[in-house]
């Protein structure tokens, strides 16, 4: 008999409806159960492509014996941390002070006053290999609840009381004078760059040991100072790094996009599962490394992961949809990995040769006697060996990978978590909308296009605010900042792309509620909920980037943005605030604050505000668009008229006020909102171009 989730969206919580345990979503009727019969609560939180998650349900919720016990003390509450990162930030806090670890399952027992007084993440069902088991914790709790209930309620109040302590700091507090440095200044991000230096790995790329990330935000980092004088080693981490991790298995070499992490060090085995941020983020890193080094690959990298996304990960409304699991038929990576048999019954014998020597395929294999696709020796090496023409053996490889794709189709796909989320799709927009100009893709920017559209139709209030999530035609949970601020960054991308001033007007129009209703005028930066939402223990605020970049850090890139383009001095204080209030973190703690610095950078320039007035239609005018969306000028804005235009009042009428022209395009090049001499003619501003692309005297 399903439970409580069984009228739940969540793909997660619906994996969860037929548990033997009594399954709450997080709600006022489970809390308040809770409450009236003074028991206390077991929280589980994780998501759907999460492998131990799995792991648990199968071993733990689906165990009749335990699940008995969890009904019997517990009200118990299922929740999907995508669908409520709130809930998820709080308790996590929690787990990690009180075990100083943290991940998913995480398993957290709160007092009705919705207190955590002890937690952890995945445990076996019974004792083993040191762990306890969990039918072990979930007796012991019981009988702590029963037997020294007035110690758990004291455990569960001094945890909420760091908890709150720890949010009331902020991460600019400096512990000996109690006072935030809030210095803005580039020496931070030379130190920033300096730490990633110690933390880069000169072998395999990235950074640190397994399991290993991509960090595409220090990436970025790093391209941005690489335009510095002396910046070469810069480029050079960035090179190695993005090489290897294209080159290695946590790459999907047939169907495009990146799989979340590696396992080792060198990018061969990854965890299987496929995010849409990890996506989004490395599309965009991916880009800018193919803007600042011309290297063709990194451009091929991009076109086969937004192919996939469109292909894969793409509602028919018009929404990105969330993750692809690590399992098919209950096996971590099955769909990915090909044996060598396998490809000769594809390709036949002769080419499956030449490819599996490419591709790392062998009899013995290199993940549990098959073999995940990788190339430990570049195309023009293995050209060499052969004696073959590299463009030749590419042009092989694509027939042989897209017939291997096809094949790969039959198979039983892992689960697709298809809910849409702002935040991520943010990410995903942004990319798409950037992609879509630097490599002249109409089909990448209706993409964008299309997604801005759904989520400003499907998933607002009638009041204009922003809801969380979307699932088969219901959207809920209001949006918390990184749903806000990641929405504006990738509206004013899509102005950029497009010019069409509506994309500015809905940024204007959100921005506006962001500080409205998130903003702390205070102490600087915003709270990670709004000021009307229920926030057990309080309102927190979210500094550090985790996968994702911090809602802090992405309000301060968008307000930084949409303020130069509009001239809103409440938007760049806004901003400024955030970055001082975050500037003890960039100095002790760079790679949790990368985002952050990305802002800073864009914050101390130099960043020219572009004004063109020109024609969409005219060819000099598109010359020159195209030719300054080649290069690689990441810290910009960028705007255009038709100087014919008749717009009513805009946001973006004080960054136009007074500019005229006879001749298009007629360039205008600001800084701070102070304006060199207009730019007439295409020359001139192919010329303004390169300069704003070379490396910083």
């Amino acid at each position: 008999m399903p439970n409580h989730l069984a009228t739940e969206t969540s793909p997660y919580l619906l994996q969860h409806r037929d548990n033997p345990v009594d399954w709450h979503p997080w709600s006022p009727e489970a809390l308040r159960l809770a409450d009236e019969q003074q028991k206390p609560i077991f929280l589980s939180v994780g998501y759907s492509a999460c492998h131990w998650c799995h792991v648990m349900a199968h071993e733990s919720f689906e165990d009749p014996r335990i699940a008995g016990l969890l009904n019997e003390h517990f009200i118990c509450i299922k929740v999907d941390r995508e669908e409520r990162p709130d809930l998820d930030q709080i308790y996590m806090n929690a787990v990690q002070l009180l075990t100083g670890r943290g991940g998913w399952p995480m398993s957290v027992f709160l007092t009705p006053g919705l207190e955590p007084f002890f937690g952890g993440t995945y445990w076996p069902p019974t004792a083993r290999m040191g762990m306890p088991g969990f039918d072990q914790i979930v007796e012991a709790v019981a009988e702590a609840w029963r037997e020294r209930r007035q110690q758990a309620l004291a455990q569960g109040a001094e945890l909420a009381a760091h908890i709150k302590e720890a949010r009331l700091a902020g991460p600019s507090e400096d512990k000996s004078s109690g006072k935030s440095s809030g210095e803005l200044s580039a020496g931070l991000l030379r130190q920033a760059g300096t730490t990633l230096e110690r933390q880069f790995d000169p072998r395999h790329g990235g950074f640190g040991g397994a399991p290993k990330f991509p960090h595409p935000l220090d990436l970025q980092l790093l391209m941005r100072l690489g335009r510095q004088p002396h910046g070469k080693a810069m480029l050079e981490m960035v090179v190695k790094s993005l090489d290897m991790m294209a080159a290695g298995g946590i790459y999907d070499h047939l169907g495009g996009g990146f799989h979340r992490y590696s396992v080792d060090d060198r990018w061969l085995v990854p965890h299987f599962e496929k995010m849409l941020y990890d996506n989004a983020l490395l599309t965009t890193c991916y880009l800018e490394g193919f803007l600042a080094t011309g290297r063709t690959e990194y451009a091929q990298v991009v076109g086969e992961t937004l192919e996939y996304i469109l292909r894969d990960m793409t509602d028919p409304a018009g929404g990105f949809y969330s993750a692809e699991d690590a399992d098919s038929e209950g096996e971590e990576g099955k769909f990915y990995v090909w044996t060598p048999d396998e490809i000769a019954t594809v390709l036949g014998a002769d080419a499956a040769a030449s490819f599996n020597y490419v591709y790392d395929v062998s009899q013995s294999g290199n993940f549990e006697a098959t073999n995940i696709l990788n190339r430990p020796k570049t195309i023009q090496q293995c050209a060499a060996l052969h004696g073959q023409e590299p463009a030749k053996l590419e042009a092989d490889l694509a027939v042989w990978r897209k017939k291997l794709l096809t094949a790969r189709e039959g198979r039983v796909r892992p689960g697709r978590d298809d809910k849409v989320l702002v935040a991520w799709n943010g990410l995903m927009i942004d990319a798409f909308a950037q992609a879509a100009g630097a490599m002249d893709s109409p089909r990448w920017l209706a993409a964008a296009v299309r997604a801005a559209d759904f989520i400003l139709a499907k998933m607002r209030t009638d009041d204009g605010r922003l809801l969380h999530t979307w699932r088969a035609g219901q959207a809920k949970v209001p949006a918390f900042l990184d749903d806000y601020a990641a929405l504006v960054n990738s509206l004013v991308t899509l102005y950029e792309a497009t010019f069409d001033e509506r994309w500015i007007e809905e940024a204007v129009r959100l921005a506006d509620i962001l500080l409205a209703r998130f903003a702390d005028p205070a102490a600087g930066g915003f709270f990670f909920t709004a000021d009307d939402q229920p926030a057990p223990l309080g309102r927190q605020k979210e500094w550090q980037d985790s996968a994702t970049p911090s809602g802090n850090s992405l309000a301060a890139m968008a307000l930084l943005r949409l303020g130069k383009l509009t001239g809103r001095t409440d938007y760049l204080e806004s901003a400024i605030a955030t970055l001082r209030a975050a500037t003890n973190l960039m100095d002790r703690f760079p790679t949790a604050a990368s985002q952050m610095l990305l802002a800073l950078d864009l914050y101390l320039g130099p960043t020219p505000e572009i004004a063109i007035l020109g024609n969409a239609a005219d060819a000099d005018t598109q010359a020159i668009l195209a030719d300054l969306r080649h290069r690689f000028v990441p810290n910009k804005v960028v705007a255009m008229r038709s100087p014919a235009s008749k717009e009513t009042a805009s946001a973006l009428d004080p960054l136009f006020a007074g500019k005229t022209a006879t001749v298009l395009p007629t360039v205008f090049i600001c800084e701070n909102f102070t304006c060199g001499a207009p730019l007439i003619g295409k020359e001139a501003a192919l010329t303004a171009w390169k300069r704003l692309s070379e490396v910083f005297p």
